[in-house]
């Protein structure tokens, strides 16, 4: 029996060396918990909660919303398993941008995407809280929260593998769910479930009630708006892999299925609500999509078996998000972005310092959400909201450049290659430029406050980068003189 590998060599007393790459972190995440990771990391909470509001705005046509959507995170993920298979790393598309862009880029992108999961923690926290309470009101809201925060914080401070062990049954229970919903909707659509009234399931409401764009064409770009946000977490497999037992195949096998991972869960769940329901059903509004669809066809206490499934897909959002910023905070500390503190790891290869200090940040947006809701906790929710398309566009920049340095260095790691290279990946780019430009057209939505909070916050990132960069630069001169 062979001790459990680990990426490098931790000194005896346990705490890693924050100087070298790739310090302590151990390699206990097994090929089953990355493959529930990768299906499951597309079936965010957002995808049960906020589909309605897209429904209700494009109709039928979101699929088309999803479709698009789907298409630009397929070749986000490609371009992003490509260098990843290349160079497996905690920090990911962070450590990519790094090399490939420059220091500035590694640090702003991975401090943003940083602050977008520690915000991300109040979202689910709230929301898994609410939900308990309806179950235990006897505990309240706030209780269930720290509840939840603190159990999780526990299992992620554990090891590795007690996160991707959790993460296994939380996700498994995810596509178990989903799965079975797509199944059963859609034997209901094609009239091979009894006891459904026909009248109201079918291929019929994917062009009756108003057509399959009863809000016209532009209601499909508005679609867009509402459901991109559901598909961030996509790119966790590539930071979790650098955790795994072959870290190259663990990333290749994630780029390669986000295809049918993206057009079943996504594409296929939305197709089976619009067709058990006429998209403009009140049920849908007041209930929720998938709630209204559920009680369509039938299935007795329909609401609480959502419950269940959201809260589930909430834990694990949790749970991945407390993973996530706490490995972009080690790879920040291993390349001097962050305090040296957070490259440190215990003598089970865990970032103590990194997962305590996000988790940290964690309660005290939790705290803004329940004492200052529209205010505080609005603004950390905007000015987090685009850095999904942020991270998209620095993954294509880095692509980019990261390609031709891998040909000329090491041809022999592109295993996995961008389709169309480079024209698919600036097609990519002039996508993501346009989705947030027509966000600065949208009022309604919030699309332009977000945009415009999100930058913000990325200008002031940059500023420190480069102010950052310059004195780094100045003591290298300095330290050259002295010499």
């Amino acid at each position: 029996m062979t001790s459990q590998p680990t990426l490098t060599t931790e000194p005896e007393d346990g705490s890693a060396d924050p100087s070298r790459p790739g310090s302590g972190l151990q390699a206990g995440l097994k090929n089953r918990h990355l493959t529930m990771i990768a299906i499951g990391g597309v079936i965010g909470a957002g995808l049960f909660v906020g589909s309605s509001s897209g429904i209700a705005t494009a109709g039928p046509g979101i699929l088309l919303s999803y479709a698009l959507v789907g298409t630009l995170v397929v070749l986000v993920m490609r371009m992003l398993g490509e260098m990843s298979a290349a160079n497996p790393t905690s920090g990911s598309f962070s450590a990519h941008a790094d090399r490939a862009l420059g220091p500035w880029a590694g640090f702003s992108i991975g401090w943003l995407y940083w602050f977008f999961w520690v915000v991300v923690l109040a979202v689910e926290a709230t929301a898994g809280a609410k939900i308990l309470e309806g179950w235990i009101p006897a505990v309240p809201q706030w209780g269930w929260a720290l509840i939840v925060m603190i159990v999780l914080t526990a299992t992620n401070l554990a090891s590795v593998g007690s996160y991707g062990e959790f993460e296994f049954w939380f996700a498994g229970i995810k596509v178990v769910a989903i799965a079975a919903f797509i199944v059963v909707g859609g034997l209901a659509v094609f009239g091979l479930l009894p006891g459904v009234d026909s009248d109201r399931a079918g291929l019929g409401n994917l062009t009756e009630h108003g057509g399959f764009l009863p809000n016209g064409p532009g209601a499909v770009l508005t679609g867009v708006l509402l459901v991109v946000f559901s598909f961030m977490g996509s790119e966790i497999p590539t930071l979790a892999a650098g955790e795994s037992e072959d870290p190259q195949r663990a990333v290749t096998k994630a780029t390669n299925s986000i295809i049918w991972r993206i057009a079943v869960f996504y594409l296929g769940s939305i197709f089976v609500v619009v067709t058990l329901l006429p998209w403009d059903a009140q049920s849908i509004v007041d209930q929720g999509s998938y709630v209204a669809a559920l009680d369509s066809l039938g299935i007795p206490n329909a609401g609480e078996i959502m419950n269940f499934i959201v809260l589930t897909s909430v834990l694990s959002c949790l749970n991945s998000g407390l993973y996530t910023a706490s490995r972009m905070a080690f790879s920040l500390g291993e390349r001097g972005d962050a305090p040296k503190a957070f490259a440190r790891t215990t003598r089970r290869g865990v970032p103590q310092t990194a997962i305590l200090s996000s988790v940290v940040f964690g309660f005290v947006a939790v705290f803004f959400n329940y004492k200052f809701p529209d205010t505080v906790f609005l603004f950390l929710l905007n000015s987090s909201g685009a850095v999904a398309l942020l991270v998209w566009l620095v993954i294509c920049f880095s692509q980019l450049r990261l390609r031709r340095i891998i040909q000329a260095e090491t041809p022999e790691k592109l295993v996995v290659r961008m389709w169309l290279y480079p024209y698919l990946t600036w097609a990519a780019v002039a996508v993501i430029v346009f989705v947030l430009g027509y966000m600065l057209t949208d009022t309604e939505h919030d699309g332009r406050s977000t945009v415009l909070l999100t930058l913000l916050v990325a200008a002031v990132v940059l500023a420190v980068a480069f102010v950052k960069q310059r004195i780094t630069a100045r003591r290298a001169v300095a330290g050259t003189g002295k010499g």
